[in-house]
């Protein structure tokens, strides 16, 4: 079996050495990385990519987001390093990295444009990595809108990653977020907000070709399919305040439908729960491989071995576990078909 991991981090030599320059959270995404050698040491991860067979990877970034290290002209600088130096490592090691998805500078929406134009002419970006708010602000406000575009225009998928920290409280009478909550619960609960908003706001009805990844087997939607389908069905039933009669009469079809619309992923950090709600929910065609490496306790291969196991393991039909392993990735990154 081929398998092409979807969704996995690396930074390149010159944006890792660029951000050990920086105070704030480039200085701290560098000191909490070192103990990770494989997101920024390529023969590191060339070793942990040694131990499976017929494996290769499609490469982002890792966190934070560009935009939380920098004003608008510091993360323009930083997506460019960082996509010219992913182009390089797909363009030097083909049969490691299949392809890469672009970072952008969202906050700079125009800029963004610019460099996601150039990672697709350019580069031969296979899509781009967005995170789920901009420095807190939602991706349905118009000024991301023509990011959203270009990537339906060139037929590349956005890849939607969590983005949220412990100054995001749980509790309204708190500073901050306590014990991880932010991450183990927060980090969902982000995701299936942007994607509602992307729904709800007309984003996927203004650009019915526009194709969307949610990281880790599209968040809570697929374990709260009776909130999303007959709950949201009601929308407008427990609002007092607003009215919201019209948001529904908008959409071309039913909410629940717009979710199905999404693409998943398997990253579930080796939960066979999780994948079987995600693929009964989804199902085989939209559903691709993927191992958040090296985010694991083992620093790379554990993921990446737990969820192989996994899929094996579900006695899928030969046809259904290969759309997962590889032939959904091929489809939706446009890469040569094994």
């Amino acid at each position: 079996m081929h398998y092409i991991d979807a969704f996995n981090h690396f930074f390149p030599k010159a944006l890792w050495q660029r951000i050990q320059e920086l105070d704030g959270a480039g200085k701290d995404i560098g000191r909490r990385m070192q103990g990770i050698p494989c997101i920024y040491d390529l023969e590191a991860r060339f070793r942990v990519m040694d131990e499976f067979r017929d494996y290769s990877q499609i490469l982002s970034l890792g966190m934070p987001p560009l935009e939380a290290m920098g004003g608008p002209e510091l993360s323009t600088e930083f997506a460019k390093l960082g996509n010219d130096g992913l182009a390089e490592l797909v363009e030097k090691h083909p049969e490691r990295f299949a392809g890469f998805v672009a970072a952008l500078p969202m906050n700079a929406p125009e800029a963004a444009v610019r460099e996601a134009e150039r990672a697709f002419t350019e580069l031969g970006a296979n899509g781009l990595q967005i995170h789920t708010n901009v420095n807190g602000a939602p991706l349905d406000e118009e000024r991301f809108f023509p990011i959203f575009e270009t990537a339906a225009r060139h037929g590349k998928p956005v890849l939607l990653h969590p983005s949220r920290n412990s100054s995001m409280p749980d509790y309204a009478t708190e500073d901050k977020s306590k014990y991880e909550i932010w991450w183990t619960f927060g980090w969902p609960y982000e995701t299936s907000a942007a994607m509602a908003r992307l729904v709800f706001s007309g984003f996927m009805d203004r650009l019915p070709a526009l194709k969307v990844l949610a990281h880790h087997m599209g968040a809570m939607v697929p374990y709260f399919e009776g909130r999303v389908g007959p709950g949201w069905d009601q929308l407008g039933k427990r609002t007092s305040d607003e009215d919201l009669s019209l948001v529904l009469k908008r959409l071309k079809k039913r909410p629940l439908d717009y979710f199905k619309d999404f693409y998943a992923d398997t990253a579930v950090f080796g939960s066979r729960a999780a994948t079987l709600c995600g693929l009964e929910f989804y199902g085989s065609d939209r559903i691709l491989f993927a191992s958040d490496s090296p985010f694991d306790p083992e620093r790379g291969p554990g993921y990446i071995r737990d969820t192989l196991a996994i899929l094996n393991g579900l006695d899928l039909p030969k046809e259904d576990l290969e759309k997962i392993c590889f032939r959904n990735a091929e489809a939706l990154f446009g890469l040569s078909a094994h």
